[in-house]
């Protein structure tokens, strides 16, 4: 992009990226512009650690954050990731990095308090959204429409959601903010 990978010529990391309200908590905790960041067409990559600490990595769906605000929920295929799944049941442990592929704009939200819940139609509906917005910002560098679905296909009828409340954010953009803590 002309502008140094930064849309809208905002330039540096999260909290110059916070928007006029400075960071002011809003739903679950965050800012609207993290809130709007998530519900954009970006890149849902997540982990988690079983009891023994070993690793679970997936990726994601799509991000919902309820009306009243008690909470985060990501949208995961259960099959694919059935072992991180049992991951966040046996330890409550989650975290979501989310990447805007055209400009490389991260940020990680870590929570401890996570429960895997089925998904209801609401969540299902709002996968099916969030895969058609990424496919339109992976096409902004060139990654053709069937990649995308391939990458992103999953079947409805097992999506489960993960819900949490981030405690700990951090911003992941590369450069030389990578992993400074991000106000709420």
């Amino acid at each position: 992009m002309a502008n140094g990978g930064q849309r809208d010529g905002q330039r540096g990391g999260w909290p110059e990226r916070l928007g006029p309200e400075g960071g002011r908590p809003a739903r679950a905790g965050l800012s609207e512009a993290i809130l709007t960041f998530l519900e954009r067409g970006v890149s849902l990559v997540v982990s988690s650690s079983d009891r023994a600490n070993r690793p679970r990595v997936g990726r994601a769906l799509a991000v919902q954050v309820p009306a009243d605000g008690t909470w985060i929920g990501v949208c995961l295929d259960r099959t694919a990731n059935a072992a991180l799944l049992a991951a966040v049941a046996e330890t409550g442990r989650f975290a979501l990095a989310a990447t805007e592929p055209s400009t490389h704009l991260s940020i990680q939200l870590i929570g401890e308090d996570a429960t895997v819940t089925v998904a209801d139609a609401e969540a299902t509906a709002l996968a099916a959204r969030h895969v058609d917005a990424f496919a339109a910002e992976l096409a902004l560098i060139g990654y053709g429409d069937a990649f995308t679905r391939a990458l992103m296909a999953h079947d409805p009828a097992t999506l489960a959601v993960v819900r949490f409340c981030p405690s700990r954010l951090y911003d992941q953009t590369p450069g030389p903010k990578a992993g400074t803590a991000v106000p709420p």
